[in-house]
């Protein structure tokens, strides 16, 4: 990926969300004008809705052979799956703990604000929870049944136990073995030629997407709860650069600055498609190919984070409980808390398969925390931009404990993080 598609993915990026905003200014002061219909049905709703669509889709559909083929390869590189365990121990060990420390930072630093009361609560009746999977099932959920059905509905826990266990067997399996890991191993260059051509045109694909998004963004609802929003990102952009700033430096012994300058493409990519799943394939590439873990490792913590480290979402539950018990003049006291702090941890794994998880898991956490639910109504309308900003937290995420596992084992390429790739 050369550091000119980067500048133009930013370039793409300003420019989507400064077209997004005039186009709709224009709308509001022109509603009835010809040209407002132009660029509001035919531009932002036909042209740009279509384009960032597209692009989306086209990135959600190498994400399934892509997790596939590469974890295969990672398993059967690593050989004895006694490595793949510690590996896995490891990082799950880190995505737990990282998200124990977000949830814990959101809710310090959001009690020391004072949010004030409301009285009336827009949009509450309006607002729908649905119910949260039992954490039982969820675990019984994650071995497959059929794995064609698994890839069929993208799920993704389920495809990494298949893989797992495919590559493990593959690794065991003599000549034959080798013969299909070399087969794994020429269709994931293939693959990645694949996300190639794709990143070739993100810089579209992100205009599209922003700026039909910036078109239709509720501006008043940032207005109203503009104190909410700064504290919410503040604390977001704390936590993806302080502490995975940390994480990097002292575990891994990396240049934090280099590792945010490198991972600009994979969170610009975040920031335009708010969906883990979707910036996987960028995320991977520039992992492997920029930052350096090598795929053995990059191949399990990559789709494994996609998948269950949400250190964002962990984020927004804390900042929301406290806002949401402010408004309604709750206090949860310290055992609500810790309630919050245990729910939002277990529930960032629990329900990662499950669509809408962060409004999902945000039920639980006030459910637990005796708060009432319709409180997530308020917050709806600011929800998709800042659900933005924690995509890229997510995946920052993801590339840091990615960066520490491998450093630990060893599977850290420290010529290609230094290079100026």
């Amino acid at each position: 990926m050369k550091q000119s598609l980067t500048r133009q993915i930013v370039t793409a990026m300003i420019a989507g969300i400064s077209i997004g905003l005039i186009m709709q200014y224009l709308n509001v002061w022109f509603p009835e004008n010809a040209a407002s219909s132009f660029y509001g049905e035919w531009l932002a709703g036909g042209l740009f809705s279509a384009g960032g669509q597209i692009f989306v889709n086209s990135l959600k559909l190498l994400v399934v052979p892509l997790v596939f083929v590469s974890l295969v390869c990672g398993t059967t590189s690593l050989g004895a799956n006694r490595r793949m365990g510690m590996i896995a121990l490891k990082t799950v060990g880190l995505y737990i703990v990282t998200t124990c420390i977000a949830i814990s930072l959101a809710l310090f630093l959001s009690s020391q604000v004072s949010f004030g009361l409301v009285g009336e609560l827009p949009g509450a009746e309006s607002f729908s929870a649905r119910e949260a999977p039992p954490l039982i099932d969820v675990f019984v959920g994650m071995f497959p049944t059929n794995p064609v059905q698994a890839m069929a509905d993208g799920n993704m826990l389920q495809i990494i136990i298949f893989s797992i266990l495919f590559g493990v067997a593959v690794s065991q399996a003599g000549d034959n073995g080798q013969r299909i890991s070399g087969f794994f191993n020429d269709l994931n260059e293939i693959i990645m030629k694949m996300v190639g051509i794709l990143m070739a045109l993100a810089p579209y694909g992100v205009f599209c997407l922003l700026a039909k998004l910036f078109f239709t963004l509720d501006i008043s609802a940032l207005q109203e709860l503009a104190l909410y929003f700064v504290v919410l990102a503040g604390i977001l952009i704390l936590h993806g650069t302080v502490v995975y700033g940390t994480l990097v430096s002292v575990f891994a012994k990396l240049n934090p600055i280099v590792f945010f300058k490198k991972m600009w493409p994979a969170q610009t990519m975040a920031f335009a498609t708010a969906s883990s799943n979707a910036t996987m394939p960028v995320t991977m590439e520039v992992v492997e190919e920029k930052i350096g873990v090598r795929n053995s490792v990059a191949s399990f913590t990559i789709p494994l984070g996609a998948t269950i480290n949400m250190d964002g979402t962990a984020i927004m539950q804390g900042v929301a409980t406290v806002f949401i018990a402010q408004i309604y003049g709750i206090d949860i006291g310290l055992a609500g808390y810790l309630t919050v702090i245990l729910t939002a941890t277990l529930a960032s794994i629990g329900t990662a398969g499950v669509p809408g998880v962060g409004l999902i898991t945000l039920t639980m956490v006030l459910t637990q925390a005796g708060l009432p639910v319709e409180g997530v109504a308020i917050i709806l309308g600011v929800d998709r931009l800042l659900d933005m900003i924690r995509t890229g937290v997510n995946i920052t995420g993801d590339a840091a404990v990615s960066a520490v596992v491998a450093k630990s084992e060893n599977e850290l390429d420290m010529e290609i993080f230094n290079s100026d790739r």
